[in-house]
């Protein structure tokens, strides 16, 4: 088969030149045309997908926050009802002088309407609270949104966002800490207050509520626990103050730091130009117009441990019956500061620091009990701990006048000769404070000195039982041991116990019975407790009681209390436990009996620190104030009258327990 051979033709043609293809302006058209449909469908598509997902997403966002605000609101409280909250009854201490020197519980004002609070006021309060507060609906999201940036720059809170309403809801429904479940409930029930009431019931409410510091709730208890006087009645400078007290109550209550108030009163009036709601030149006359209102006497600290024992004996009264209570007091408040100053002094003087003394308290009363000024510390808001009537400690050789007025009621004389040689009862050998023995010496001279060995010797001769029921007649209520180491004050009581007992031989033996409350009042001026003016039974014998106190003037003129003398006849007694662990001073003037006690809280012993050295110059320093201006008067005046009934038993307890039953 013959193969036939195919051979390619090659062509050898010139490529063609590439001619451009323009379309005519008819083509143009239609395929712009086209180009625009094809777009159209596109943009259709991308339009259907977007509007389903923004649906779906809205959807579901708002399935999200309807659990959301269904988890916060499941337990959010009854916001039907907006009821008086749960408070503590207020407790008013007054003076003796009618001042009001301290609050406990919670002080609610008269309610007052809107139109009865001072313009001033209520613009301060927009000014620096809420200025949006009549366009907003419950939550200021320009004002949010300027605090969570103000607090982001600045990496820690700095400035709030929450509305009044936000407030209100909080004060009325919600407890104070912060967290953000609490916010979102917050948020929440200013939203139902807003469609519920209007703008002016929420903005009443909050006035009648609001929480003020120094235990005052809404604007008429404030105005008158800072300035003693009706919310009506408010200067335009008082009222910056109360309004910026909303931020910080204790931090910037008049009562407390009175140069902070007047900083933050003028930031208040500041905004309240800003807001145009006066003018600068009112600004101006505010704050020249009065300086910063007087600290009341007795705010902020003065007689803060003799509040905290008169409130403690006033719960009984308000567990049976929750009201707010007035209580009239004893406390002089000059006398209580210059105790407190006085007190402070001598701690911090050097030869205090030198001898290791951190810690003192000071009871000062009346011949009938009345406790004037009670220092339970150096320092109330370092330690609330009372000294005074809670601090048991051994009283030394404080106790010793008990110990020899059992034994001149069995019959000792003061020129009794008594021996003062070394002892051994057991294996007990009572050493005197020198380390020496004087022989015989007579009971005066042995109290005058404090000697040890005679005290005891005095005490066999008295008897363990009388000298405990000297101890009871006189005010003693702490346990008392059956051992003849109780002559040398070894069993524990207080401060406030150990100057009862001085009162009563200040009163010539009969009972004395310290107190703080005169007369106790509700907040409606029903009387509630009022304490009657009584003759106090005699509990020890009259003579006796004079005989010691002549023998402890002698302790003052000559003996251990010689840094206590003063200008006038003065008989006291100093005190010193073992190894100087506490140190004593009480005695008493014509009119006044005060106790000191010294020591340290962990009970180390000081560095020789007896009853004669630093408690007996605190006693003096305090009493010169105290008898200031007062005529001099002989101890007993009038006492060794007419002798009277004496009634044994064991004394303030019988009595108390007789008038009980």
């Amino acid at each position: 088969m013959t193969r036939r051979v195919y051979k390619r033709k090659i062509s050898r043609r010139a490529p063609r030149a590439r001619i451009s293809k323009k379309p005519s302006r008819i083509g143009a058209f239609f395929h712009g045309l086209f180009s625009m449909e094809r777009n159209k469908v596109r943009l259709k598509k991308i339009f259907r997908f977007t509007f389903r997902a923004t649906i779906l997403l809205a959807i579901w966002g708002g399935v999200i926050l309807a659990a959301v605000i269904a988890y916060y609101a499941y337990d959010l409280p009854d916001i039907k009802q907006i009821a008086q909250p749960g408070r503590r009854p207020a407790i008013t201490l007054v003076a003796d002088d009618g001042t009001i020197f301290k609050r406990y519980g919670d002080l609610y004002g008269k309610r007052v309407a809107l139109r009865d609070v001072p313009e001033t006021l209520v613009k301060a309060i927009l000014a620096i609270e809420d200025r949006r507060f009549y366009s907003h609906f419950g939550i200021d999201m320009w004002g949010l949104a300027r605090a969570s940036y103000q607090n982001a720059r600045a990496k820690r809170l700095v400035q709030g966002g929450s509305t009044i309403t936000q407030q209100l809801a909080k004060n009325l429904f919600l407890t104070p800490q912060r967290t953000a479940k609490r916010k979102v409930q917050e948020m929440l029930l200013a939203l139902w207050l807003e469609r519920t009431y209007s703008k002016d019931q929420i903005l009443t409410a909050y006035l009648n509520r609001v929480y003020l510091g120094a235990g005052a709730y809404g604007v008429d208890a404030a105005a008158s626990v800072y300035f003693d006087k009706p919310v009506r009645d408010l200067t335009l400078l008082e009222s910056a103050m109360l309004a910026g007290l909303l931020r910080a109550p204790s931090r910037y209550a008049p009562t407390n730091d009175p140069a902070a108030t007047m900083r933050r009163a003028e930031t208040v009036l500041t905004a309240m130009v800003d807001a145009d709601y006066i003018a600068l030149t009112d600004k101006q006359r505010a704050l020249a117009s009065v300086a910063v209102p007087p600290r009341k006497p007795g705010a902020g600290g003065d007689g803060q441990y003799f509040a905290d024992w008169i409130a403690d004996q006033v719960i009984a009264i308000l567990e049976k019956e929750p009201q707010d209570i007035v209580v009239y007091t004893t406390i002089d408040l000059d006398l209580e500061r210059e105790a407190e100053r006085r007190l402070d002094a001598v701690l911090a003087s050097p030869e205090a620091v030198a001898q290791n003394v951190s810690e003192a308290a000071l009871v000062s009363m009346s011949y009938d009990g009345a406790v004037r000024a009670m220092v339970g510390g150096r320092d109330y808001a370092e330690s609330q701990f009372n000294r005074a009537t809670q601090a048991m400690r051994q009283p030394g050789s404080s106790f010793k006048p008990i110990v020899y007025l059992a034994a001149l009621e069995a019959g000792l004389s003061p020129d009794d000769m008594i021996e003062d040689a070394p002892l051994k009862i057991g294996k007990w050998m009572p050493r005197n404070y020198d380390e020496r023995y004087r022989g015989m010496i007579t009971a005066r001279q042995a109290l005058i000195e404090s000697v040890n060995t005679a005290a005891v010797r005095v005490m066999q001769k008295a008897g363990m039982e009388n000298t405990i029921s000297t101890a009871r007649a006189l005010g003693i209520t702490s346990p008392l041991e059956h051992n003849l180491s109780l002559a040398l004050g070894t069993n524990t009581v207080t401060p406030l116990e150990m100057t009862g007992v001085y009162a009563a031989l200040a009163a010539g033996g009969r009972a004395v019975m310290p107190y703080g409350i005169k007369e106790i009042r509700s907040r409606k001026g029903k009387l509630l407790y009022r304490r009657e003016a009584m003759t106090m039974p005699q509990t020890v014998n009259t003579q006796a009681v004079a005989t010691l106190v002549d023998m402890m003037q002698d302790v003052v003129r000559y003996g251990t209390g010689r840094r206590a003398g003063l200008d006038r006849p003065v008989a006291g007694k100093t005190g010193t436990s073992s190894d100087y662990r506490d140190g004593w001073f009480l005695g008493f003037t014509g009119s006044t009996i005060t106790g000191i006690w010294m020591g340290n809280d962990d009970n180390k012993p000081m560095k020789k620190v007896t009853g004669g050295g630093l408690p007996a110059q605190l006693w003096h320093d305090f009493m010169i104030y105290a008898e200031a201006g007062k005529p001099i008067k002989p101890l007993l005046e009038g006492i060794l009258a007419p002798p009277v009934e004496e009634t044994r038993q064991d004394g303030i307890g019988a009595f108390i327990r007789g008038l009980v039953n």
